[in-house]
């Protein structure tokens, strides 16, 4: 049951009487008229139970990209029935509106629609929507919350695809269409020419010299059917923000543009999501689906207030590559947790593959260290100067042990991640 505002501006002018009879008999026969008529119309109302009611969705929807939501109730009862519906969207799921007036005829079906415009990734669920039939008089109404259940999958924006184009065409020159062979680089056969002096003798093709009656040897270039592993932490650090967005997310860009790079590329990509266990996987998949199910696998995912287990990434790689491959960790650069969870096993991950450490920098800190006009900024700066003097310690560290280490700002790190492929492939090291 649920009362109007009809119902509240009759209760006021019930109010006239009081004032003028102020006696305990007045309010009571009041009052009981005010219940008496409420419950008459709650009764006369048409049942809310005669409603079905659908829910139709897309299946899903990029962060900030509008999706067009319809809620179709069918009136199955026998009397008209008017009132309202609430929709249940939670917030997050940035309805343009929820509340509708409803005036449905027997046996007719009407179509409630409004535009979501999410405002965070992940799922969003519809579980129910909550209807009320008024009664003829309007003073009250019948309430019921009706199941109409719907799933709305928000995926990753991708803003890092900008980059992909000046990208593509950097890899496309190393792949030999527009820059030149780097003589002995590599183990997958390019061409044949003519021998030289100062060419290796054990590149000499002897089948081809002896048909061409002339010393000939054969060029190789870097295989471009290599291993790219993508593993993204989604441990607790992954949970703070830099430039008002979480760690996760922006890891999530930056492996976004570097498996569709590789792909392009030829190389095969793997991805996983992991803090103690593996929350999302994406193996090697058929070329042009790659994005598709990455971005799907993605979307769900949320930080873990857990510490990441860096000790069992080694077998999680090999379970995914026997062979030599690129290892990108997408992680922090925190001190404390890399120093006793991740240093420990880099070594042995760093023996059988090329390993990428990839980090988000916070720019505060550059920021705070150079405002020195007060004492409370001096000591925010000495602190700032600290970290940042840590977070260099911790990144030589790293690349003494055989890793590369990529460390940017949140908009910089997908390129900068990008261009670090790009580099090891030219230099013939995946």
């Amino acid at each position: 049951m649920a009362l109007t505002r009809r119902f509240v501006w009759l209760a006021l002018a019930a109010v006239l009487p009081v004032v003028l009879f102020p006696t305990w008999w007045t309010v009571l026969w009041t009052a009981l008229a005010l219940c008496a008529l409420a419950l008459l119309d709650v009764l006369l109302a048409p049942s809310p139970r005669a409603l079905a009611v659908e829910r139709e969705l897309p299946r899903s929807v990029r962060l900030e990209e509008s999706a067009p939501s319809r809620l179709l109730l069918a009136n199955t009862g026998r009397r008209r029935l008017a009132g309202s519906v609430h929709d249940g969207w939670q917030p997050s799921a940035g309805s343009a509106r929820t509340s509708f007036a409803l005036d449905i005829p027997a046996g007719e079906r009407r179509a409630f629609a409004t535009e979501l415009v999410p405002r965070r990734r992940g799922d969003l669920h519809a579980v129910h929507a909550t209807v009320r039939s008024n009664g003829p008089l309007g003073l009250a109404a019948r309430q019921l919350t009706l199941p109409a259940p719907g799933t709305l999958r928000v995926l990753p924006p991708f803003h890092a695809k900008r980059h992909l184009p000046s990208k593509l065409q950097r890899l496309r020159e190393l792949d030999g269409r527009a820059a030149i062979q780097v003589r002995g680089a590599g183990t997958e056969f390019d061409s044949l020419r003519d021998y030289v002096r100062g060419d290796d003798v054990r590149s000499i093709d002897w089948r081809a010299t002896a048909r061409r009656q002339g010393v000939v040897v054969r060029t190789w270039r870097p295989e471009r059917d290599r291993r790219v592993v993508l593993v993204l932490d989604t441990s607790r650090t992954s949970a703070a923000r830099v430039e008002d967005e979480p760690r996760l997310d922006t890891g999530i860009e930056a492996a976004l543009l570097l498996a569709v790079l590789a792909e392009r590329g030829g190389d095969r990509v793997d991805f996983l999501a992991f803090d103690r266990r593996a929350r999302a996987r994406v193996e090697s998949v058929a070329k042009g689906s790659l994005l598709t199910q990455m971005v799907e696998a993605m979307a769900p995912l949320e930080p873990e207030l857990v510490e990441a287990d860096w000790s069992r990434i080694p077998a999680q790689v090999q379970s995914i590559s026997r062979q030599r491959a690129m290892v990108v960790l997408l992680t922090s650069l925190d001190s404390g947790a890399v120093e006793e969870g991740l240093l420990p096993v880099l070594p042995a991950l760093a023996a059988r593959h090329v390993v990428v450490v990839a980090a988000v920098r916070d720019p505060e800190l550059e920021r705070r260290r150079t405002r020195r006009g007060t004492a409370s900024e001096v000591y925010r700066a000495a602190a700032a100067e600290r970290a940042l003097q840590q977070r260099e310690t911790l990144k030589a560290e790293l690349r003494s042990m055989g890793a590369e280490v990529v460390d940017a700002a949140p908009q910089e790190l997908p390129p900068a991640l990008a261009d670090a492929y790009i580099r090891l492939k030219a230099a013939g090291r995946l």
